[in-house]
């Protein structure tokens, strides 16, 4: 049977893990308690110990399995049954709530260094913590449905008036008195395409309709409602930016015409209520996830302190659960039915305007299944990393016979076999670093599906990762064993050497493929990401762009070799078996482009988000790339000009960029090299248990990071070690950079958990003029 402590550990929403009742630390007070009672019976038996204050907490145990008595200062709860008071008290800095703190009447009959008055503490501030939590969050949730009825009616106004639709509009979210006065206007109005432009943001001067709304109040409504809203879609995309320029100039152009009131903005605004549609059913999907996660912050926190007083009642040999769970089922959190019948009206709501009227379909927007675990993904996973370390194993042995790693025979066979299979190598060995990623991240509860905002029903698991990179590397090793094969038997090298060629192609057409099969979602996702990050900084920039784009720093050498495997075969040289492309200068000019490239992107999503967001780091953060770009152009240049300047040029530029990604790593990207943390040179919240690994990693970053030293001090023996050596330089990389990945994540989830954001917050499309 599992404990109810693991179980509750894997069940409670990590983003609010510190709002939860802290049953373990509750469990210790249990255990010293049971110390204290073990000690007590020993003194009795010899005669020490007994004490003239024992009846009296004997019969005060009694009155506490009988009645729980709660001091009060305002608010008093008179029941037939029980008595429960409770005290409130306006913390200050709290804003405009009021914090409850239960306190037992029982602690005034305990010294303070007994046990049990501790135990009885550390539960009422428990049970204060999680009723002002979900206080809070029940507020935030009801505000956010609250705006989303505003929104939603809004919506449906629109769209039955650029309908020509007069039908009378529907009941949707209860409201507030003000919120259903605001929105009595819309009515009113709502027979003016002119107004309804109005209300969209497109400000009309001098227009006919506030020259028609005569008198009294339905004219101050009109004018109210005239520069009250807006659509406010945001420019995520390089059409959304140019739509948003092309509804200013709309804005300045329908002032001074007339004419095309009907026409164009008819359907610009057309094309925006689109957008504002799928931000508010966004909206609703992400309130109703909210609202089911507050919900299971109820039922977890009741049955912890249910366990917790029965814990307590079997080692004092008392029976004080059943009235210590009455004050708490009378608490907020559990007594409270706002959050359920929210959730009812949100499911109807979702179902009658973004389902059409189909509870099953709505279901799957709102409750997504996700898909169970399958053996037969382990089983495969396994059968291929048996047959891969086969195949490996029976390729070395034969290239070793052939002599393909010796320095006279193996040239060739290195310049035109090994970029290619060097490309699948590195990104299988990325692709398995990321699976290992994704297993520590679910083991140490690191909610990467949120931060990353993957669709959960979809998203890549671990196993998955480890069946696309075993299936990967059994291909690509079994096709090196056949080209191996078909050269030792003297066949044309012109046909030998398109088997890179073909597996190449085989990859590509598989990773575009239209239907859905092999992780189409997850396939799609990484080309749209690809598509973000060449395209930066038009794109708005998420965490899984900029993850990705990182990961592209850590392979150059993969890039460059897909630019070698691309002039091999477009200029024609698998047919003469003649390597000649390195010699061209457009192929030395477009490794500068190459390398450069992750380092330009990565830079120009910094700019993006210091537009965005404003933040100087951002540019700080861009000055980084810039540096390594620098030091990335100084080695290159050093490869084909050894001279001592350029050797300087070389050491200075990668000491600098060195030091500055050293320093962006553990201080800002992982949080560590703090000396004011209670850990000493790490940081307050760690997920690893263990410090020494922090302190490993760290050691470990910076060896991994100086392996640029290699490429300057020149140790090379013949080409075919030559190109072994630079794999393996390239292996290093890949493999610090999935180590970096665990704590740059780690490091984001802290950071999440400290502002208890569990839900993703969709912006809306409505908002009110005045807030400008």
């Amino acid at each position: 049977m599992v404990k109810f402590s693991k179980e509750l550990e894997a069940q409670l929403i990590p983003e609010w893990k510190d709002a939860f009742v802290n049953y373990w630390q509750l469990k210790k007070h249990i255990k010293k308690i049971k110390l204290a009672r073990n000690k007590r019976p020993n003194q009795l038996n010899h005669g020490f110990g007994r004490s003239i204050v024992d009846p009296i907490c004997f019969i005060a145990m009694k009155l506490l399995s009988t009645k729980l008595f709660f001091s009060s200062n305002n608010n008093t709860n008179t029941d037939d049954d029980e008595t429960v008071k409770v005290r409130s008290k306006s913390m200050e800095g709290a804003s405009d709530h009021e914090v409850e703190f239960y306190q037992t009447e029982l602690l005034q009959l305990f010294s303070e260094e007994d046990e049990v008055r501790v135990f009885f503490e550390r539960l009422d501030e428990e049970l204060s913590k999680v009723n002002q939590f979900y206080k809070t969050k029940e507020s935030e949730f009801l505000e956010r449905g609250e705006a989303l009825n505003d929104q939603l009616q809004t919506l449906m106004d629109l769209k039955q008036t650029l309908d020509g639709n007069r039908r009378r509009k529907p009941n949707i979210l209860p409201r507030s008195s003000s919120s259903s006065r605001r929105n009595s206007g819309f009515s009113e109005i709502s027979d003016d395409i002119i107004a309804s432009f109005e209300r969209n943001g497109v400000k009309f001067m001098n227009s006919p309709a506030a020259a028609a709304a005569g008198g009294g109040a339905k004219r101050k409504k009109v004018e109210k409602r005239k520069s009250a809203m807006r659509i406010d879609i945001p420019a995520t995309t390089p059409t959304s930016a140019i739509s948003a320029v092309t509804s200013m100039l709309w804005e300045d152009l329908i002032s001074n015409s007339t004419k095309q009131e009907s026409t164009a903005g008819h359907s610009i605004n057309r094309k925006k209520i689109q957008c504002a549609e799928k931000m508010i059913r966004t909206a609703f999907v992400e309130l109703y996830r909210g609202l089911g996660l507050l919900k299971t912050y109820s039922s977890l926190n009741m049955v912890a302190f249910t366990k917790i007083l029965k814990k307590f009642d079997k080692v004092s040999k008392q029976q004080a659960s059943a009235s210590y769970l009455k004050a708490v089922k009378r608490s907020h959190f559990i007594s409270s039915d706002k959050v359920v019948r929210l959730m009812d009206e949100v499911e109807s709501i979702f179902t009658q305007h973004f389902a059409n009227s189909d509870r099953k379909r709505a279901m799957k927007f709102l409750r997504p299944q996700q898909h169970k675990d399958s053996h037969l993904v382990t089983f495969f996973s396994g059968l291929f990393t048996g047959c891969f370390v086969s195949l490996f194993g029976i390729y070395i042995i034969l290239a070793h016979l052939c002599g393909i790693f010796s320095a006279t025979t193996g040239t060739a066979y290195m310049e035109t076999v090994y970029p290619v299979f060097s490309v699948f190598a590195l990104l299988s060995l990325h692709m398995f670093l990321y699976g290992c990623n994704m297993m520590m991240w679910k083991n140490t509860r690191i909610n990467y599906n949120f931060i990353f905002e993957f669709a959960p029903n979809t998203a890549l698991k671990y196993r998955d990762a480890f069946l696309i990179c075993t299936t990967l590397m059994t291909c690509i090793v079994g096709a090196l064993l056949i080209h191996l094969l078909l050269t030792a038997a003297a066949i044309s090298p012109s046909h030998v050497d398109t088997i890179p060629g073909f597996l190449l192609l085989i990859f590509i057409v598989l990773l575009i493929c239209p239907f859905d099969i092999s992780y189409r979602p997850t396939r799609y996702c990484f080309l749209r990401i690809m598509r973000n990050i060449i395209c930066s900084p038009l794109y708005k920039v998420l965490m899984v762009d900029f993850f990705m784009a990182d990961q592209l720093t850590s392979q150059i050498p993969l890039l460059r070799h897909l630019e070698s495997t691309a002039c091999y075969f477009l200029a024609g040289s698998f047919k003469t078996h003649q390597y000649t492309c390195k010699n061209g200068s457009l192929y030395r000019q477009f490794a500068y482009v190459i390398s450069f490239s992750p380092y330009y992107w990565r830079a120009m999503q910094c700019a993006r988000r210091w537009f965005d967001e404003s933040d100087p780091n951002h540019l700080a953060n861009m000055g980084k790339y810039v540096s390594a770009m620098v030091a990335a152009g100084a080695r290159l240049t050093y490869a084909t000009q050894s001279n001592g300047l350029w050797f300087g040029v070389v050491l200075g530029t990668s000491i600098v960029a060195t030091v500055y990604q050293l320093y962006w790593d553990f201080v800002k990207d992982w949080g560590l090299l703090n000396p004011n943390s209670k850990n000493p040179w790490l940081r307050d919240d760690l997920m690893l248990k263990n410090k020494s690994f922090y302190y490993i990693s760290i050691a470990l970053n910076v060896v991994l990071r100086v392996a640029w030293i290699e490429s300057i001090t020149r140790f090379r023996i013949n080409q075919v070690q030559t190109h072994l050596l630079d794999f393996f330089l390239a292996s290093l990389e890949v493999i610090r950079r999935g180590h970096w990945n665990f704590y740059r994540l780690e490091n984001e989830h802290l950071n999440n958990v400290g502002k208890f954001r569990a839900v993703k917050t969709v912006p809306l499309p409505f908002r009110e003029m005045d807030s400008d």
